[in-house]
C-alpha cells in the first residue's frame, strides 16, 4: 500500500517579515531528527529520499515546503510514527518545544571548508549581505502592500452588516459542530497553506483538502468578515473538544485563512484571490460574505476607488516578487560555494543510515516518547 502526503508551508514571507510556525507544527512530535550543516549540502534531498521512502512503505506524511524554493522541503513528520525530520536552519522554533526529542545530523562532516579560498569565503560574505537585503526589502514592500490592502477593507468594513456577519458566524458554529467532544482536550496546529515565493503566491490547498468530505469555499471582499468568523469557529471548536488545523494568512500571518478539521472530514477556507477555487465535487459548497452580509452596490459604488487601490496594491505586490527573485538567486549562488565542496556519498551515507534508524522505530514504536 503506497502512504499519502499534505503539504504546507510552516514559515512565510509576510507583511511582518519573516514568520514561522515550526514550534506550533510540531506540537507533540515525539522525536526529531534535525539536521544541521551549510546551505546546499542536501538537508532537502535527504528529507525529500526519506519521504518517498515513508509513503512507499505505506506511511502518511506531512511535507513542510520552503517558501524561497517552495520545490525544496524543509521539514517533514511522518505522523504515523511521531518521527521528523527538519532542516534546523530552516525550522526555527523547534528548541523550545517540550517532550520532543531532538537528535543532531550533522552534514556539516561531508564538507570540506579547507577547500574555500579566501575569494570564495569574501563572496559567500558578500552574498548572505546581498541575501538579507533582498529579503528587507521585500518585507518592506509586502508592508506597504499590507497598509493599502487596508484602506481596500476600510470601504467594505464601512457597508459591512456587522450583526448579519455574527448570525453566519453562529449559525455555522451550530450547523458544522453539532456533536461534542468536551471529553477530549482538543488541540489547534498553526500552519500556512501557501506562501509569497518568488514565483508569487503558491498553495497547496488542494492536496491538503483532497481527503476531505465537505468543503466550504468562503468568498467575498477585502474585509467582508471572513478571517474573523474563521477566527470564531476556531474558539467555538476547540470549546467542544475538537481539533483544528488553523491556517494563517501568508500575506498577512495575523489573518486565519483557513480551518481545517480531520475528526469531521471538513475544512472552510478563504477562497478569493491569491487562492481563489470552485467547487468541483460532491460536498463542495459556497459562502458568500458580500451577498449576505455586505451592503448591495458597493462594488459599483466605489469601482474607481477600489480598481486604483488594486493596481497599487498589485505593484507593490510585483515589486516584492522581485525581491525575493532577486534573494532566490543570492542564496542559490551562496549554496553553490558549498555545494562544490561537498562530498556527497558521504551525505548518501548519512541518509541511509537515518533511514535504517527510521525504520527500526517503525518496527519498534514504543521506543518513541
Amino acid at each position: 500500500m503506497v502512504g499519502t502526503a499534505h503539504h504546507y508551508f510552516a514559515r512565510g514571507n509576510t507583511a511582518c517579515g519573516a514568520h514561522s510556525l515550526y514550534d506550533s507544527a510540531f506540537q507533540g512530535v515525539g522525536k526529531i531528527y534535525s539536521l544541521i550543516g551549510y546551505p546546499g549540502t542536501g538537508k532537502s534531498l535527504v528529507i525529500q529520499r526519506l519521504a518517498n521512502e515513508m509513503m512507499r512503505s505505506g506511511k502518511h506524511v506531512d511535507l513542510f515546503h520552503s517558501p524561497l524554493n517552495p520545490d525544496e522541503l524543509d521539514a517533514m513528520i511522518i505522523t504515523d510514527l511521531s518521527v521528523a525530520v527538519a532542516d534546523e536552519r530552516a525550522c526555527q522554533g523547534l528548541e523550545s518545544l517540550s517532550g520532543s526529542e531532538i537528535i543532531r545530523i550533522d552534514l556539516g562532516q561531508a564538507v570540506d571548508t579547507a577547500l574555500l579560498s579566501e575569494e570564495s569565503r569574501a563572496e559567500i560574505q558578500s552574498l548572505h549581505n546581498r541575501l538579507l537585503e533582498s529579503y528587507s526589502r521585500a518585507y518592506d514592500s509586502f508592508a506597504a502592500a499590507l497598509r493599502i490592502h487596508d484602506e481596500w477593507e476600510s470601504i467594505y468594513i464601512a457597508r459591512m452588516d456587522f450583526q448579519k456577519a455574527d448570525q453566519i458566524a453562529q449559525e455555522l458554529a451550530t450547523c458544522l459542530l453539532d456533536n461534542s467532544m468536551e471529553d477530549k482536550k482538543a488541540t489547534s496546529r498553526h500552519l500556512f497553506f501557501g506562501a509569497a515565493t518568488p514565483k508569487g503566491a503558491v498553495d497547496h490547498i488542494q492536496t491538503i483538502t483532497a481527503d476531505l468530505k465537505t468543503r466550504i469555499f468562503v468568498k467575498g471582499r477585502p474585509g467582508s468578515g471572513k478571517s474573523t468568523m474563521l477566527k470564531r469557529l476556531a474558539v467555538a471548536a476547540a470549546g467542544k473538544g475538537f481539533d483544528v488545523d488553523v491556517f494563517h494568512c501568508g500575506f498577512d500571518p495575523n489573518s486565519l485563512d483557513m480551518l481545517v478539521f480531520r475528526e469531521l472530514s471538513l475544512a472552510i477556507f478563504d477562497s478569493t484571490a491569491p487562492h481563489e477555487y470552485f467547487p468541483s465535487r460532491g460536498g463542495d459548497e459556497i459562502l458568500d460574505m458580500y451577498e449576505l452580509a455586505m451592503q448591495p452596490g458597493t462594488d459599483e459604488q466605489y469601482a474607481s476607488e477600489i480598481e486604483s487601490i488594486k493596481q497599487r496594491y498589485s505593484q507593490k505586490m510585483r515589486e516584492a516578487t522581485a525581491f525575493l527573485r532577486d534573494a532566490q538567486e543570492m542564496d542559490a549562488r551562496h549554496k553553490a560555494h558549498y555545494t562544490a565542496i561537498t562530498d556527497f556519498a558521504c551525505v548518501d551515507r548519512l541518509g541511509s543510515q537515518l533511514q535504517s534508524e527510521i525504520e527500526e522505530l517503525a518496527l519498534n514504536p514504543r521506543s518513541i516518547k
